[in-house]
């Protein structure tokens, strides 16, 4: 081998190591999405952008608006709350958050999606509820309970489990996935059989166990009809006495939904066996249920779903959501921004 052929071959070797060392570095792993989402949630407690590591020109939203860092929940988030739960997905490179989030002495329901690329934020997203937040039947009332199901209490009661499932457990990716979808196959077809669910499966809406077709009214509070609840919360709801009334399920036959539309999953925990989805709930026409934006956070055990914990909110008629790819624009778009044509065209 002559010395040309030597020192094309070692150039080759330096440039093949450089690469693989650029990938190992970019790769984030478990133990670095947990580092980076603490980071994160810390920089944004402290008010300070600068103490998390952000891409320059990362993108933030809440509640579907963008956001830049140091405004929104930069101003307004104090601490972590009194449940706390992350999740970690290495293949995609994201990490989330679920649970609560202290405003100064008010509570929220919070998740957070965070994507990380070569250890760097790109993206942040939020679904926040808090307890004067507007719900199916429009604005909080004075003096009566959350309009939205906003219940801190009943979550911190019946948390979301904490775990690591053994191996031998667990489901493969493309079948969490496939589990999760069927949910939502089971909401567009308005049939619960189409669902994998356990019986009984639970479902906590912004803290409350709501049936998915049959949105009950507002959970009674301690101390009877009249009591109030203490400023900015919502007094913990007792357990339904029948656990089939909380199936997830139950009652789609009836549910105003038209269909589930722009459907993600961007975060699967396999450890956890925990999936993380986000959609919007199209009403059926002339339904005067207003449009939901949710994250829903689904723990899967024997092949099926157990339980559901959701961060929800309620968008006003002009704003365009969803606001995440992989949708080119906002579809459906809200009534009267494309005119409805008067009649045929010549």
């Amino acid at each position: 081998m002559n010395r040309s052929w030597r020192w094309l071959m070692a150039c080759a070797m330096v440039a093949s190591a450089g690469v693989g060392s650029a990938q190992a570095q970019a790769t984030c792993d478990r133990t670095c999405l947990r580092t980076t989402l603490d980071q994160y949630l810390n920089a944004v407690i402290a008010h300070d952008p600068s103490k998390a590591p952000l891409l320059l020109g990362m993108r933030q939203t809440e509640n579907a608006i963008s956001v830049r860092p140091g405004q929104g929940v930069w101003k307004t988030v104090t601490a972590l709350g009194r449940l706390q739960r992350r999740f970690l997905d290495p293949v995609t490179g994201q990490a989330g958050y679920y649970g609560i989030v202290k405003e100064g002495d008010d509570e929220a329901i919070v998740t957070v999606r965070l994507r990380v690329e070569n250890r760097k934020v790109t993206e942040a997203e939020w679904y926040i509820a808090r307890a004067n937040d507007p719900g199916l039947n429009g604005p909080r009332r004075a003096g009566g309970p959350p309009a939205n199901s906003f219940n801190p209490d009943y979550l911190v009661a019946n948390p979301p489990p904490e775990r690591v499932v053994p191996r031998e457990k667990r489901l493969t990716r493309p079948e969490l996935d496939g589990i999760v979808t069927s949910y939502f196959d089971a909401i567009t077809s308005h049939d619960g059989a189409i669902a994998l669910t356990h019986p009984g499966c639970g479902r906590v809406e912004n803290g409350s166990p709501t049936p998915a077709g049959a949105f009950l009214p507002p959970l009674p509070r301690a101390g009877g009809a009249g009591a109030a609840p203490a400023a900015g919360r919502a007094a913990a709801a007792p357990a339904p006495a029948n656990p089939a009334a909380n199936d997830c399920v139950a009652g789609l036959q009836n549910f105003s939904a038209q269909m589930v539309v722009a459907r993600r999953i961007p975060l699967i925990d396999e450890e956890a066996q925990a999936v993380l989805a986000v959609a919007l709930f199209v009403r059926k026409p002339n339904s005067p249920t207003p449009r939901n934006v949710f994250s829903e956070w689904f723990f899967i055990d024997d092949q099926k779903i157990r339980t559901i914990y959701t961060a929800m909110f309620y968008p006003a008629p002009e704003l365009a959501v969803p606001n995440w790819p992989p949708y080119d624009g906002n579809w459906p778009l809200p009534a009267g921004v494309v005119p409805t044509p008067a009649g045929p065209r010549p």
